[in-house]
């Protein structure tokens, strides 16, 4: 294969995945493209995205879009890689957008180079095709275009990833091979209900004996207690009210800090529901919200976004009232496939879903600089560093699989 190499306008060299161990039948040539914004994609990454959010409405467009025009980083600029057939038209294949250090740093703080995600983002990986024979040819392209800017960067931090996608496995792989030492590191616990077509009735019937007994029980004291009222927002009918409303509950509730970057969440609602995503729940005590939920139904999953609750009527059990409701409606309205309650290991989560699976990382580390050095030596430890030394090249380059050291 042809090194995708940086030249002048961000337009890479033409390269190629054929001969031995192609995944392709045939010989064929992609180009390596640069943009600075999404907005600047051609529209065949429109479909692109469009195929790749049927498996997580967070590698959807809009989702990137709302996370890159609300979280600014003033530090940092957004890079996308695009992998495109050099025929054009339907050609893309694959995307990775990251964000660079804005300029070279001074003295031993590394330059981190990260993936267009954060602590909002459930799902994080390179933007590509279903069952396309050429997934694996981008994984390694964007792995040459990236090593191929090894001056740019220190770190490469990515997260969180699907470790049981192939496309972890080949990341790590390829930047193995490109003379990078890795570290895969875990993000956090995902619980995760498997529907298998269940009504709703069905899945309370099969819950743990105190919630499915609970959930009957606290709606019954809630009706007796107050007024109590239910609205479900899909779309921009009554979007702004509801908005309001959910922040009125969110700041009140038992969240800590308030939002970092006031204006995602409220980005992210909109988008939703000019997408047809949007389920936001209110629950309502004598006309005052008391407790509200984002969820995000998009390619058979229903997403549990954000959950709130005014603590004044915690002893009234309004969370565990409007979660029950929001679960009706995506089992017997919407039927999903699957409700996902995203990242976190919180015990209650475990009572409500069946599965559970993780979410990694996986930092890079760049051993052609004295930053990269260090950094091996700070999270993989000096036998990493000596390995590194004593065998130079590709297949001395050994990952490493573990928790790492201390935080970036």
């Amino acid at each position: 294969m042809g090194q995708a190499q940086v030249q002048p306008g961000g337009v890479r060299t033409m390269a190629a995945c054929p001969g031995a161990g192609s995944v392709r039948p045939e010989s064929a040539a992609f180009l390596v493209r640069q943009y600075g914004d999404i907005g600047d994609l051609p529209k065949a990454y429109a479909d692109l995205f469009a195929e790749a959010s049927q498996r997580s409405v967070f590698l959807s467009r809009e989702w990137f879009l709302n996370l890159d025009r609300t979280v600014e980083d003033a530090g940092a600029v957004t890079k996308i890689y695009g992998v495109e057939s050099e025929r054009g038209g339907d050609g893309a294949i694959g995307a990775l957008l990251l964000r660079y250090p804005r300029a070279r740093r001074i003295g031993i703080i590394p330059r981190v180079a990260r993936g267009l995600s954060n602590y909002y983002t459930a799902l994080y990986g390179p933007v590509l095709r279903e069952h396309n024979e050429e997934r694996a040819c981008a994984v390694q392209l964007f792995v040459e275009a990236l090593c191929n800017e090894r001056r740019e960067w220190d770190v490469l931090d990515l997260r969180p990833l699907d470790r049981e996608d192939p496309v972890y496995a080949d990341l790590r792989r390829h930047f193995q091979s490109a003379g990078c030492v890795s570290q895969a590191y875990f993000c956090f616990g995902n619980w995760h209900l498997q529907v298998d077509g269940r009504s709703y009735a069905e899945y309370v019937a099969g819950l743990p004996t105190v919630l499915r007994k609970n959930i009957p029980y606290y709606a019954r004291k809630l009706e007796r207690s107050a007024r109590v009222r239910y609205e479900l927002v899909t779309s921009l009918d009554g979007l702004e009210s509801a908005l309001r409303d959910y922040e009125k509950v969110y700041n009140v509730s038992w969240r800590e800090k308030a939002e970092p970057y006031p204006d995602f969440i409220p980005g992210l609602v909109r988008t939703a529901a000019k997408q047809g995503w949007l389920r936001l729940g209110l629950l309502y005590l004598n006309d005052e919200p008391a407790a509200a939920q984002l969820w995000l139904v998009h390619g058979g999953t229903a997403s549990i976004y954000k959950i709130c609750y005014d603590e004044r009527f915690a002893k009234l059990s309004v969370g565990t009232v409007l979660t029950a409701r929001m679960m009706q409606q995506a089992l017997d309205i919407d039927r999903v496939g699957e409700v996902d309650y995203l990242g976190g290991d919180e015990p209650y989560k475990r009572d409500w879903m069946s599965h559970r699976r993780e979410r990694w990382g996986l930092m890079v580390f760049n051993p052609s600089t004295v930053r990269g050095l260090s950094m091996i030596v700070r999270h993989v430890g000096g036998r990493g560093l000596k390995r590194l030394i004593q065998r130079i090249g590709p297949a001395g380059m050994k990952d490493t699989d573990t928790r790492p050291k201390s935080s970036m």
